[in-house]
Order: C-alpha cells, then sequence, then structure tokens
C-alpha cells in the first residue's frame, strides 16, 4: 500500500473527482508538515525561554505554520466530509428528502467559502499597511491562507454537489475490513481463517 493509498480517503468516493485525489494528497502532507513544523517551533521556543536565550522570531513562525494548517486542513477536511458536513441529518434520509438536505447543506458550506474568499482577499489586501515584530514582514501573509483555503473548499463543494446530484449522495459504504490495506483485507483474512 502506498503512502497516497492511506492519505487519500476512499470514503464516499462516488462524490469525488479522480483528477482530484492528487491534490487531496499533497494537501494531506502540507499540513502533516505544517503539524510538525507547528510543534517543532513551539517545542524550540519553550526550551530557548527556559535557557533565557530565546529566539524572538519563532512566535511568528509558530503562529504562521498554525494558521495555515488549519485553514488548509479546513479546506482538506471539506473534501474528505469531515469538516463543515453536518451528516447526523442527512444520514438518518433517504431519497428526495436526502438530496434536498445534501445540496442545501453543500449550497451552505459554499456560501461559507465564498465569504472566506471575498472577506479573506479584503483582509489579504490591507495587510499590507501592518507588519508584523519582529522581522517586518507584512501580515498580509498570514491573510493569504483564508481566501486560499476558501477557493479550495469551494472546488471541492462543487465537486460534491456535482457528482451528488449526478450519482446521488446515498451510497452505501463499504465495511472498513472491505477496504484495501485494513487489518481484515482478505490475504489477512485468509490466514486468520475468516
Amino acid at each position: 500500500m502506498t503512502i497516497a493509498d492511506k492519505l487519500v480517503l476512499q470514503k464516499q468516493h462516488h462524490l469525488k473527482w479522480q483528477a482530484f485525489d492528487r491534490l487531496e494528497l499533497v494537501l494531506m502532507i502540507i499540513c502533516g508538515i505544517l503539524c510538525f513544523g507547528f510543534s517543532l517551533s513551539v517545542t524550540c521556543d519553550i526550551v530557548t525561554r527556559t535557557i533565557g536565550h530565546p529566539w524572538l522570531w519563532l512566535q511568528e513562525v509558530t503562529s504562521t505554520l498554525f494558521i495555515y494548517a488549519i485553514f488548509i486542513g479546513a479546506a482538506v477536511a471539506t473534501r474528505r466530509n469531515d469538516h463543515l458536513y453536518l451528516t447526523a441529518i442527512s444520514d438518518a434520509l433517504h431519497g428526495t428528502p436526502r438530496l434536498i438536505v445534501e445540496i442545501v447543506i453543500r449550497l451552505v458550506v459554499l456560501g461559507v467559502a465564498c465569504c472566506l474568499i471575498w472577506f479573506g482577499y479584503i483582509n489579504f489586501l490591507r495587510g499590507f499597511g501592518s507588519f508584523r515584530l519582529p522581522s517586518g514582514t507584512p501580515i498580509a501573509s498570514l491573510y493569504a491562507a483564508i481566501p486560499f483555503a476558501g477557493l479550495l473548499i469551494a472546488l471541492f463543494t462543487i465537486e460534491q454537489l456535482v457528482n451528488g446530484i449526478k450519482n446521488g449522495f446515498d451510497h452505501p459504504e463499504p465495511l472498513d475490513e472491505d477496504l484495501p490495506g485494513s487489518p481484515l483485507d482478505t490475504g489477512l483474512k485468509t490466514r486468520v481463517g475468516l
């Protein structure tokens, strides 16, 4: 099993275009790097302050990694239906009521994405007037994550809307043991006697 098979979620794959699987993989790797970098920078900040020689620039690095991890993670979670998605209501329904609820939910998410794009872009432009200390970097470097995430969320929401209307939202998911690489994969089932 490749790393792509482990990072690209196969759940609700009928709502996804295969062309975006590579984008999901890249975004998942970026999120992992950002989270690792955030943890490392926090640790270094604590250690340098404890020994009495703080690196003041670490706070800028930490906040940048944290903000980008949040917004890129929200975009990836949207594609994986792990975020901004109300499953309790829609999973209880079938047929036309489910179709209506799924479309309404995704239209709300699309509206949120449009707000992220529009207001995030406005904040990005205004951020060139404020600077971060001690580096003097425009704060717009932080705000750039907001419209970028909004674009990705909108893209993934449109992907789900188109495929959901075309293929239907109500598809039975394969059991975990049927997925490749799961602990109860067929090769292991044979050895265990299942």
